[in-house]
């Protein structure tokens, strides 16, 4: 029998991923974590020295929830579970994040054109002094990609803050003949193993 999930707080500004919660019914607060060094960042997203994507996703990914807990106690908020993700492109080993500027969009679709890549989402769940983590990987197959194409993606926006420079459910859903995967896991919330990790958390409280 269908049950309700529980109510969260879900520590990301990405409306994708507000979208995907509410799609499967879960109940939650957006809790904002601070990006810009100039504000005190929260976590720090830059690649360890030899880190490799799988290693460097979850990582991150569970930095988010603790800092999101820390939050909830700082600021004396309701004891709710917080839900982190973080996605990451990769080609082999090269971690793909969010382009830096339109040259660097650029040069990552330029990579990615006629290959084979992973996407990886981790998401975390933090609760008290516990936290945990499920991790989705895929694998995206692109076209070969003209520069005209290319450029022109770049200039509809959509290429900004996305790892590997761009969005599966918009514009780039042309670039791809063939996934193997979570569609909503290369969104950045794999909606199967996000319930099931609720549901688990669920289940023991």
């Amino acid at each position: 029998m269908f049950s309700p999930l529980p109510r969260i707080y879900l520590a990301s500004r990405s409306p994708r991923r507000r979208e995907l919660l509410k799609q499967i019914g879960v109940q939650f607060d957006v809790l904002v974590l601070r990006e810009h060094a100039g504000r005190g960042q929260d976590l720090d997203e830059t690649p360890h020295p030899g880190e490799d994507p799988q290693t460097y996703v979850e990582r991150v990914c569970r930095e988010k929830a603790e800092a999101g807990w820390n939050r909830v106690l700082q600021r004396q908020l309701p004891r709710l579970p917080v839900l982190a993700a973080d996605t990451t492109v990769c080609l082999g080993e090269r971690i793909f994040g969010k382009p830096a500027n339109r040259a660097d969009a650029i040069d990552m679709l330029k990579q990615l054109s006629g290959r084979e890549h992973r996407v990886l989402t981790a998401v975390a769940l933090a609760y008290e002094t516990t936290v945990h983590f499920v991790l989705n990987e895929n694998v995206v197959r692109f076209r070969p990609l003209e520069d005209e194409e290319i450029s022109h993606y770049v200039d509809t926006g959509e290429s900004y803050d996305k790892a590997g420079a761009y969005a599966i459910q918009g514009r780039a859903a042309a670039f791809i003949p063939e996934m193997l995967g979570s569609y909503t896991g290369v969104m950045g919330l794999p909606l199967y193993e996000t319930a099931t990790l609720l549901r688990r958390f669920q289940s023991r409280s």
